[in-house]
């Protein structure tokens, strides 16, 4: 055969190949949704979410002078797009809740004798308390806030403001401790999540699944059965990361490891239950890989607070992070290791949890009903 001719040929097998593949997209929309419109959605989202910028810091103030210079100052605060003051105490005791729980992320305590002090002309002290779970957010909210205090114009007579700041919970400013700990997040999203959706798939493509439909088995009994391994592993995962991140990255575990493990279990019901949803709206183990990165597991990583902080995103974007329980998992799981606290702070993000998993495994439970013939 002519050389000419063979090319021919191989460009027509091609063009052939190339037109079965996009005949086979188009007669699965479901494929088509995943490959085009789920990456469009999360460029749009993402777009707006992803940034590194600090802005809306919650700051509380301990206001023990309540003068007009004290007023003076929280108001520049105030009115600056940095930062939004979200109570006023009396006293420093009283700035802890707001730190421990994450509602602020910095304290300002200015002291009783301030608005006298300026006046006369004498220096001042104003003293800076943050939260350092999140180093890399912490250095630049400090950094605004050295620079709006600095541009305090100061009194006539050459009083000047001293302020000194304190960094709680991580006072070295070390990244890893604020990452370690939502990597344990992480990485239970990842395996059970993805693991448990694979496994049932598989079941259907082999056919095997159909056969376990027609045995005496109940529906709850053929659920439990393929998702409990899968818990077991996560537990172990769980023992395994937080062994490596004490021991290994020195991050220190200032809380309960028992509370730790039972806030684990809630979290794997929630990605145990994603997987299982994910396992009927798919047929294949493609299929069920991509609906899972594409729909789920990106947008929650980028959403969540794992990365980018999600007071800095549009309000909107704010409320749709209610829905996703990575979010409430890192507040648990970073409240434990960083700052030691327990079931009474931690509460409102564990029945969040326990609330969003019950309610996806009653929804996948209600899609996978068992066939009895």
């Amino acid at each position: 055969m002519p050389v000419f001719a063979k090319a021919s040929a191989g460009r027509q097998r091609l063009f052939n190949l190339i037109r079965k593949e996009f005949l086979e997209l188009r007669q699965n929309p479901r494929l088509f949704g995943i490959v085009i419109v789920a990456p469009i959605i999360q460029l749009t989202m993402l777009g707006y979410a992803a940034s590194t910028d600090v802005k809306d810091v919650p700051v509380v103030v301990a206001d023990g002078d309540r003068s007009p210079a004290s007023r003076n100052l929280i108001a520049r605060f105030d009115a600056s797009p940095n930062f939004t003051i979200v109570d006023t105490v009396t006293t420093v005791a009283e700035i802890d809740r707001y730190l421990q729980r994450g509602d602020a992320w910095i304290a300002l305590a200015i002291p009783a004798g301030y608005g006298n002090a300026l006046q006369a002309g004498r220096p001042v002290s104003l003293q800076l308390i943050a939260d350092g779970s999140d180093s890399n957010s912490t250095t630049v909210a400090l950094g605004y806030a050295t620079a709006l205090v600095g541009e305090f114009a100061p009194p006539p007579q050459g009083g000047a403001i001293d302020l000194r700041v304190r960094v709680w919970f991580n006072s070295q400013l070390e990244s890893r401790f604020f990452m370690i700990p939502g990597v344990l997040a992480l990485l239970l999203l990842l395996v059970t999540a993805n693991l448990s959706a694979m496994a049932i798939v598989r079941e259907k493509e082999l056919g095997t699944l159909e056969q376990l439909n027609v045995t005496p088995l109940r529906r709850w009994e053929l659920i439990v059965g393929k998702l409990l391994p899968y818990g077991v592993i996560a537990l172990v995962d769980v023992l395994l990361v937080t062994a490596v991140a004490v021991f290994w990255f020195e991050v220190p575990l200032r809380g309960s490891v028992g509370l730790l493990l039972a806030m684990s279990l809630i979290y794997v019901l929630c990605t145990l239950g994603l997987g299982l949803f994910i396992s009927t709206i798919s047929d294949t183990q493609q299929q069920a890989m991509m609906t899972a990165t594409f729909f789920f597991l990106t947008p929650m990583i980028y959403l969540s607070g794992f990365i980018f902080p999600i007071e800095n995103m549009p309000q909107v974007i704010q409320y749709a992070t209610y829905l996703i329980p990575l979010r409430y998992f890192l507040v648990i799981v970073r409240g434990i290791f960083l700052k030691g606290i327990g079931l009474d702070l931690l509460w409102p993000q564990a029945a969040a949890m326990a609330a969003w998993g019950v309610a996806v495994l009653a929804l996948a439970v209600m899609r996978s009903r068992k066939r009895t013939a």
